[in-house]
């Protein structure tokens, strides 16, 4: 048990530290590359601070064989990104963390519960539907929504101007941060694959069913790099930044089901995960739907530590781990 422990937090700093200096050089990439910073934060940053949730579900899918726990990582992270706007609005001064955020974020937020409903939707059906003998038909479906979603939000939220030739990006430490971002990224990769491992030593030293450990542990630890980048945007006064981030990162992860399920051959990913990931499937789609009114209802600014969006955030992700942890 101690051992167990002392390697999955080794991990977890691992890919903290790892995950951290990925999102500043991918940030970094922006500024090289000249492409605009809104695109990039919602569809580049969120893809990288995903990284863990990616190989981590690879690892628990593919290597271990084990769906509860590749599918309570991607949903559990999902409950835990919405929570850190809990966390940001804490430490932000002024008005609520909403009330800073431009209202074109609905379109990411409302796009997120389209997908989330269809994954209730995939555990709760009650034959596998699948092709190629193994992938679930609703996986194609993940990715075909995400797709449309990358395009609609690209037309919605748009792009920076193309720079003139006076202001064109310095493209001459382009090598040595493609270089560096490589470095991280196999330090995140190596520490994600051994993540499962630990947790699955964890839950049959405890006891506890995976679901749950794959909910708390891992969902908390793969979100490192989004409390890094959202903590570090909000220091620099990004706060639209921060919050695509944590959006556009949970819209990726159900894509991530997606690949969880090309690797895992035991038939479909989400058939053989317990039914008690539909409470955290509800809780983040309530949790988007919190968020999609706070953008839209703009009252008066925050009286005490919290608002009440991210108040009413933060208490349907206790409820969530209250009512997993019974069941478990």
């Amino acid at each position: 048990m101690i051992g167990a422990t002392a390697g999955f937090l080794l991990c977890a700093l691992a890919i903290w530290f790892s995950g951290t200096h990925l999102a500043r050089l991918g940030d970094r990439l922006a500024e090289i590359t000249g492409l605009g910073r809104a695109w990039l934060g919602l569809v580049l940053m969120a893809t990288v601070t995903s990284l863990p949730e990616l190989f981590v579900g690879i690892g628990s899918a593919g290597i271990h064989g084990n769906a509860d726990l590749a599918v309570g990582d991607v949903l559990g992270s999902c409950v835990f990104n919405l929570l850190i706007l809990s966390v940001l609005d804490a430490f932000h001064r002024g008005p609520g963390l909403l009330r800073a955020v431009e209202p074109k974020q609905v379109l990411s937020a409302a796009l997120g519960i389209v997908l989330l409903a269809l994954v209730g939707f995939g555990l709760f059906l009650p034959d596998p539907y699948t092709v190629m003998g193994w992938v679930g038909i609703l996986s194609i479906v993940f990715v075909g929504v995400y797709l449309v979603a990358m395009r609609m939000m690209y037309k919605h939220l748009g792009h920076g101007p193309a720079p003139d030739h006076a202001d064109a990006p310095d493209r001459s430490g382009l090598k040595r941060v493609v270089l560096w971002y490589a470095v991280h990224a196999a330090v995140v990769i190596t520490a994600a694959l051994f993540l499962p491992g630990f947790a699955e030593t964890i839950t049959e030293e405890t006891g506890l069913k995976a679901s749950f450990v794959g909910t708390l542990l891992l969902a908390t630890s793969t979100s490192l790099p989004e409390v890094a980048v959202s903590v570090a945007a909000l220091r620099i006064g990004a706060v639209d930044m921060a919050v695509s981030n944590l959006l556009g990162s949970n819209l990726f992860n159900i894509v991530i089901l997606a690949i969880d399920d090309l690797v895992y051959r035991g038939g479909f990913l989400l058939k053989d995960a317990s039914d008690a990931h539909l409470l955290s499937v509800l809780s983040t789609i309530i949790m988007s739907a919190i968020v999609i009114v706070g953008l839209t209802f703009r009252t008066a600014p925050k009286r005490y530590l919290l608002a009440w969006d991210t108040f009413l955030i933060l208490t349907v992700y206790i409820v969530n781990l209250i009512l997993l942890f019974r069941i478990s």
